[in-house]
Order: C-alpha cells, then structure tokens, then sequence
C-alpha cells in the first residue's frame, strides 16, 4: 500500500520545506507501529527544485484477522483463505486513512511551529497512489476530488491483466492529483475519500466517527456536491450516524452562510436552563394571546417559524380547528427535542399527518412556506441581529405571504418590574436588543405599509400604567387590495 507526495520549489522556498511540513526529515528513513502493521516514511528525492515523501504501509494480515474480529472485509471474508489473502496490502484503503492520521497527525491539523506561514499557503502538489479501490469507478473518482480544488484529476483504471485486455478492467484505478492546495486540506481530503472510494472500513464504526468527519470535512465537506454519499460510505451507512452528520453539516453550511459560529447559529436550546420565561405563567398567556389571535383570524393552516422546542406547536394540535401545522427551526437540536415533545414516533397516523417539522432559516426565502394561513414568529426577531431583521421581513411577509402574520417579543421597558434582572440588562442571554413600544409599533408600522398589512397592538401579560405589558404582540393582516394582488 503506497502513497507518494510531491512538491516544487526554488533555492529561496526549497521543496525540502515539505520535510518540515510533515514533521519527517528528508535524511531519513522512518518506520511507525500501527495497530495492523508497519508504515514507513522515506524520501526517494529531495531537492531545493522537487521533494517527493512516500508513505509505504506494510500490512500484516495475521494482525489485521486478529483484530478484526469479523469487522469489515478484511475481517469478514468470504471464505477462511480470504482472511490471508486479499488486497489489504495492496489497495489504499481506510488503513490507509488510519496511516495518515497516525504519521502524518500535525501536518492533518495544518500545525508546523518550524515554518507556520507555509503551512498556511498552498503548495504545487502532486499525490499518487499506484493501487486505489474505487466501487463506482473513475467516474466517481472524478466527481468526489474534481470540486476540491485540483487542477487535475486522473483516474487510471487498472486492467484486471495486460497480458489478457478481454478480461477487461479491475475495480482499481492509478490516481493522480494534481494542484495548488494547503498541505493539511489535501492529506484531510484521503483521510476521508480513501474509504469512502473503498467503501468498506476495517474497523467498527462508533458514534465518534461523526466528529472526525466533520473534523477533516471542515471547510470543503458542507459545500460537496456528493456529501450524502460520502457521508453515507464514510460511517459506513449507518443511517443513524449519518442523519447526525448530515444535521450538523447543514448547520455548519448556514454558518458560513452568515458568516458567524456554528454555537451562535444553533442557540434555540439553553444548555443552562428551561427556555421557558420565568414566571411561567406569562409563557402561558403568550401563547393563550397567540392562539385567540389565530382563532380569531380563522386560520387552520399553520406555521410556526422559530419553534425552538415546539410549546407552541404542542398547544396547536391540541385545537382540531389547525388542521396543518409546521414547525419550522433553524436548529436541529430543537426539532429534535420537539419531536420528543410531542412523542412524534408514538403518535397516530391521523394526528401526526396534521404536524411537519423542517429545518430552515428566516432569513432567506423558502417556497416551502408559501400558501399558509398565518405564520407565528413568538420571541424570535430579538434573537437576530438588527441587519438581519430587513432578510427575516422580506422572507415571511415579502415571499411567504400568509395572510396572518403574529410577532410577539418582550417590551424592554418592562424589564424594571423584574426583580432578579439586573438594571442594564436583557431577558435571555441570545437577545440582540428589546424594545420599546414605540420602537416596536414604529418597525411593524413601517412593515405592514411595505408589504399590504394592517396591524393592530396586543398587550400580553399584567398592562403595567407605567411601563405597559412584560410581552407586546402584534397582529398583522393582509389588505383587502393585497388579497386580491395575491390571488391574481
């Protein structure tokens, strides 16, 4: 099992810097333990002009039947001779993948206290790997490296024997890469697409495979146009881990989307405490006010955008007058708990064909949310930073469209009646600003012109003389004129 790595350079950034890269000098000829054999790293050139490492991994396949235990192909053979002979030694594989990790563990993590700005600029590379399993053939080789980056990309096919060309091609291909790429993203691309092209580890695939994955996939597995599969091949086609996968990869996609931290993005579950309002009492007439305000409106298809944990979603399939109810988060973890919250898996085909839950994000349009009778946006644009807002408002009352739309969002100048909230202070950790009233009634005014509303004021919570209500909810309708726009 053979692997070479190949870099240029000239008299003033010598190839030999690939050395210090690597953590492995040139001069030597180095050997490593590991768990089903010995890997070797030796240098065949290296020159100021051109540097190439190989990785050359012997396989022993006593120790890889030992410890396989029956896992995997190599462990899981078709007959007893299989177990000694087979192409473990030949064939970059996933140890191939466990190789690398183990050898070459700073250079993956893109470290190098030697020479830090080179590990940080990207290098002419040339990779080969003589011998590389590919199910799904050159094809597939040229659509999982073809988005990474290379400049080129070559896949060989391997005939099954020169000598007898009618036996056609073997499931092996010459793979060769070609680019300018950092080090540390091109060997995290093989750790993950070795196996993957593979598909088969030799070893038992845990929950924590998810981490590594998305480890080595950061920065190029989000955007993939083949992540599913890759996903899928990686753990194994676990589907369990692979969902978790695929959740965590969407969030990092709508992150970068943003531009802001996976941890901002995914903040609709307190770690810390129930994201309930404390007294709970008011949770409760919010959602009461909510719901009078739907009734009221005669809607019985509905979205409620925002629903962290599903309180409100679990009041509405209460009411057999909502007939369709989304749930719609841009957190999976919250679906997730609304899902136990609701008992989805127990629940009768009849009542759960009135609920959906869905992935989304406010702030940009979705068409799935088009032709609903109103939408509920409760204690949701405070979490949003105030450039966000004008996004949001395009994407529910600009593209959306229901005909009923109901904010709620806490009256700022409340907040003195709350005795164990300091002065100075917001309601809930996340919260970009609170409002006034004013405030409050100038952006839904300016709102409801935009877009064809009416817009009517409900205070929610004890209507303080002085500060008014701890919750201020707003109820918008669609015109009469907007009505007819829209149906046309």
């Amino acid at each position: 099992m053979f692997l070479t790595i190949t870099t240029t350079g000239t008299p003033e950034r010598p190839a030999t810097d690939l050395g210090y890269l690597l953590h492995k000098h040139p001069e030597k000829a180095q050997a490593f333990s590991t768990s089903h054999g010995t890997a070797h790293v030796l240098y065949p050139e290296a020159t100021a002009e051109r540097c190439t490492a190989a990785l050359l991994l012997e396989v022993d396949p006593i120790a890889l039947v030992r410890r396989g235990q029956g896992k995997g192909r190599g462990g899981a053979p078709d007959s007893a001779l299989a177990q000694y002979v087979n192409d473990r030694p030949y064939a970059a594989s996933s140890l191939m993948s466990v190789a690398l990790s183990t050898v070459f563990k700073s250079a993956l993590r893109g470290v190098c206290n030697a020479l830090p700005e080179r590990a940080e600029e990207p290098l002419p590379l040339r990779i080969e790997i003589p011998a590389l399993p590919a199910r799904g053939g050159a094809d597939l080789v040229h659509k999982l490296f073809g988005p990474l980056g290379w400049d080129s990309v070559s896949a060989e096919p391997v005939m099954l024997d020169e000598e007898f060309p009618e036996w056609g091609e073997s499931r092996y291909v010459r793979l060769v890469l070609d680019g300018e790429l950092r080090l540390a993203d091109a060997l995290r691309q093989l750790y993950v697409l070795l196996p993957v092209l593979d598909d088969a580890k030799h070893y038992w695939v845990a929950p924590d495979e998810v981490d590594k994955l998305l480890r080595a996939g950061d920065g190029w597995l989000a955007d993939h146009p083949e992540q599913k599969l890759i996903t899928s091949r990686y753990l194994s086609r676990r589907w369990g881990l692979t969902r978790q996968a695929m959740e965590r990869l969407e969030l990092v996609r709508l992150a970068e989307a943003d531009d802001i931290a996976v941890e901002a993005i995914d903040n609709a579950v307190d770690e810390t405490s129930d994201t309930e309002e404390r007294p709970v009492p008011l949770a409760v007439q919010r959602r009461d006010a909510i719901l009078t305000a739907l009734t009221a409106a005669g809607a019985s298809r509905v979205l409620d955008l925002g629903c962290g944990q599903g309180q409100l979603v679990q009041e509405l399939l209460k009411d057999v007058r909502f007939t369709e109810i989304v749930g719609v988060d841009v957190s999976m973890r919250a679906l997730t708990i609304a899902a136990r919250r609701l008992r989805l898996e127990r629940m009768g085909e009849r009542q759960a064909g009135r609920i959906t839950l869905m992935q989304g994000s406010l702030a940009y349009t979705d068409k799935r949310l088009k032709g609903y009778d109103a939408a509920v946006l409760s204690e949701v644009i405070e979490h949003l930073d105030l450039p966000r807002l004008p996004a949001l408002e395009y994407a529910v009352f600009g593209a959306a469209r229901p005909r009923t739309v109901v904010v709620t969002t806490p009256n700022v100048e409340y907040n003195v009646r709350w005795e164990t909230l300091p002065a100075g202070h917001v309601r809930h950790g996340d919260h970009r600003f609170e409002w006034t009233r004013a405030e409050f009634r100038d952006w839904a005014g300016s709102v409801a012109e935009r877009h064809g509303y009416g817009v009517e004021f409900v205070p929610v919570g004890p209507d303080d003389a002085e500060v008014g209500p701890p919750t201020q909810m707003a109820v918008f309708e669609m015109t009469k004129t907007a009505k007819e726009a829209n149906a046309a």
